[in-house]
């Protein structure tokens, strides 16, 4: 598919440091201001901390584990703010605290000045160095975190039946950025961003509640709107305007309500105190996370071998031209003035390091070019995406051996192919069953642990279409009397890849792929099949005959806003260029 778009204007990014070192309403874990209560702190260590069931973690806390540094004995933690530092410099006998403020606020149990504290930007009293949370205030978050997460999957089934449709996961798509540290990303969370409801010539912020999720893109609601939903917005939460609560007080921000809503509190600080108590969340250095996400370790010049876009059976050296969102513009060696080029992603299984072609036995093509030009660097090994190790010298697949592989110049179809040449290392050559040509110019190259190839009948017991040979007349088509009239065997199906990892992938879900037959365009697509780990994806506005078949583990899915945070260009659907995309507007399932 192609159609055309302006080009996604990327947000420049912050590298300023973080300056706020505050937990941020993570459960039940708070900073506190001075309290005028006189209790002890003899008298606050009878705190009863609330019962937690049993099946609770005693680490989750903003995705981070808590644990005493190292158990040495000598570093102790502050029972009311979680600092962490050398006992001997913390407050009472028993070193629960780390000064007189924190022992008389944990025994009053004064949430409210905690809160208080964070939104006016007031760290503790610091007789240690912050290191990390105690385990006390761990369990209390988890607590907090148990019960509201309890809540939040009431309200997105009730979603889900309401839309009907979803957007793809974060976490299902682990190659994206962030793919990995998404899970406590979620309705409800709490975040500071800028307020556009105001008559302010400067940037002012407030406070917004997550009140959907779809791929990285979220519905805010600003805090004091209740129910009113005239003023909800979508936004990107991985751009640098999106903080934790408690950043425009460590950064002097200003926090200004909208001003659709600014005469309902004569004392909008109470009415954060109350509405935030108990509240979570980003992370502290979210924007930190989001800009490591966002190095790849691919750099122009590097050089790597990757498949001949014309010429399947053989690999080329190419060289790394542009690295976007960890898709590499490859332009292969003797291209006249950069125009022979070719797009992937840089877990690709198209792509290998310099001489892998020769060390596993694969044809390649030798380039006239002597020597590296400056600034060439082979690119390192350990860049490449893996393979499966294999056992060959027993039972393996076989030359002539019979198969169903998806095709690689049609990948909307899984046809009947052949096993034309093994290869070292687990590599196979595959042929594609009446369509080949006599030189075997087409043949394509599979791992033998590939989730591309199936064994035969893989498509008539999981009622897909299977496309017989070109020519082959004897319809409908029988793998038994196919394989007898030719002569051949199937390969076993113990030889196949049958893990089936557990994707989050649903029917009807929201992503942006890549049209592999055209793989320098990302589009706005959907899920209409899944089967096993095999996703069959429907690029939205266009013809059933483009669909494609994908692994759900392939690094040309994302999840929805991915070409916004890149910069990359997103293909609209085909009839609606120039409107606008409601897929942005689906809830997602945990």
């Amino acid at each position: 598919p192609f159609c055309t778009k302006d080009k996604c204007l990327r947000t420049p990014r912050s590298d300023r440091k973080r300056r706020d070192s505050f937990g941020m309403f993570d459960g039940y874990d708070s900073c506190s201001e001075e309290s005028t209560s006189s209790s002890s702190s003899d008298d606050s260590e009878d705190e009863v901390v609330p019962s937690i069931p049993a099946s609770l973690p005693i680490i989750k806390n903003n995705g981070q584990v808590y644990t005493y540094p190292d158990g040495k004995a000598g570093m102790a933690t502050c029972e009311m703010c979680g600092m962490v530092g050398v006992r001997d410099a913390f407050y009472s006998k028993t070193k629960r605290f780390c000064s007189v403020s924190c022992s008389r606020s944990y025994s009053s149990n004064s949430k409210k000045a905690s809160i208080l504290a964070r939104l006016q930007g007031k760290p503790p009293t610091k007789k240690a160095k912050v290191l990390q949370k105690q385990p006390l205030m761990a369990k209390l978050a988890a607590y907090a975190q148990y019960q509201a997460s309890q809540q939040n999957q009431a309200k997105l089934k009730a979603a889900v039946t309401r839309w009907g449709l979803l957007s793809a996961l974060i976490t299902s798509v682990p190659q994206a950025p962030m793919g990995t540290c998404w899970g406590d990303i979620e309705v409800g969370v709490r975040i500071e961003v800028p307020n556009s409801d105001t008559n302010f010539s400067t940037k002012v912020y407030w406070i917004a509640e997550i009140i959907k999720l779809a791929g990285f893109k979220a519905l805010l609601r600003y805090e004091g709107f209740d129910s009113d939903t005239s003023k909800d917005f979508w936004c990107n939460l991985c751009i640098p305007e999106v903080h934790p609560v408690g950043w425009c007080a460590s950064s002097g921000k200003p926090l200004v309500p909208p001003k659709s809503i600014q005469h309902k509190y004569s004392n909008w600080k109470t009415f954060l105190v109350k509405r935030l108590t108990g509240a979570k969340t980003l992370p502290p250095n979210f924007n930190d996370m989001v800009q490591e996400n966002m190095q790849f370790p691919f750099k122009k010049l590097m050089r790597v071998e990757v498949v001949d876009k014309n010429y399947l059976s053989r690999t080329r050296v190419a060289l790394v031209e542009q690295v976007i969102g960890g898709r590499l513009r490859l332009v292969y060696e003797e291209s006249q003035g950069g125009a022979d080029d070719f797009w992937c992603h840089m877990y690709s299984p198209l792509i290998h390091n310099i001489g892998w072609s020769r060390s596993i036995g694969h044809r390649f093509k030798r380039s006239d070019i002597t020597r590296k030009l400056d600034g060439q660097v082979d690119a390192p090994p350990q860049l490449f995406q893996k393979t499966k190790e294999v056992d060959q010298s027993g039972d393996w697949f076989k030359d002539g051996m019979k198969l169903e592989a998806i095709d690689p110049l049609n990948l909307s179809a899984i046809c009947v192919a052949t096993v034309r040449k093994v290869l070292a290392d687990g590599y196979l050559m595959i042929g594609i069953d009446g369509s080949e040509a006599v030189d075997g110019s087409d043949w394509f190259c599979y791992h033998g642990t590939s989730p591309s190839i199936f064994p035969v009948g893989f498509c008539e017991i999981n009622n897909i279409e299977l496309t017989p040979p070109k020519g082959y007349t004897k319809l409908p088509f029988k793998w038994f009397d196919y394989l007898r009239e030719t002569g051949s065997v199937a390969a076993p199906v113990r030889l196949f890849n049958k893990e089936v990892p557990n994707h989050g992938f649903r029917l009807g879900m929201k992503l942006e792929a890549v049209d592999l037959m055209e793989p320098r365009l990302v589009c706005v697509a959907t899920v209409t099949r899944i089967v096993h780990r095999l996703l069959r994806i429907h690029f939205d506005g266009w013809e059933d005959e483009y669909d494609q078949w994908v692994d759900c583990e392939s690094p040309d899915l994302y999840p929805v806003g991915w070409c916004q945070l890149t910069g990359y260009q997103l293909q609209p659907p085909a009839s609606q260029s120039n409107a606008i995309m409601l897929f942005i507007l689906l809830p997602v399932v945990p």
